[in-house]
């Protein structure tokens, strides 16, 4: 029997919930201090805003069974929304100066400790 909608979406829910946990674990692990999860814009959500000295990373956490199906899973529609919402939390940091900021992904695969990926793509010129 196939499930209901609004059950499916809970599921859902609570998967990326769980993803985005353990990819904020993984980063601390790496040294990474977590600003934000799931920052909402008007422009669009960022699953989590990380921080190591100067740099920033605005990163988007995909649960998939592959490396290759999660980076796939990442469309030019999420990368602008992710730059928009990146440039407005950008805007409110007082030392806007001087961060340096990265786009990266943490893969959540099945059975594996998430896989950090840097520069998953690169912010408007």
């Amino acid at each position: 029997m196939a499930e209901r909608p609004a059950a499916s979406r809970q599921k859902a829910y609570r998967r990326g919930h769980r993803g985005e946990w353990l990819a904020a674990a993984a980063l601390m692990l790496k040294g990474y201090r977590i600003l934000a999860r799931r920052y909402r814009t008007k422009l669009g959500e960022i699953d989590l805003i990380a921080r190591r000295g100067n740099l920033v990373l605005f990163v988007e956490v995909k649960a998939r069974r592959t490396l290759i199906e999660a980076m796939e899973a990442i469309a030019h529609e999420s990368e602008r929304r992710i730059e928009g919402a990146a440039d407005l939390w950008l805007m409110r940091q007082r030392d806007y100066g001087k961060l340096s900021m990265r786009f990266d992904m943490v893969a959540v695969l099945p059975w594996r400790w998430p896989v950090h990926v840097e520069n998953v793509f690169y912010g408007r010129n």
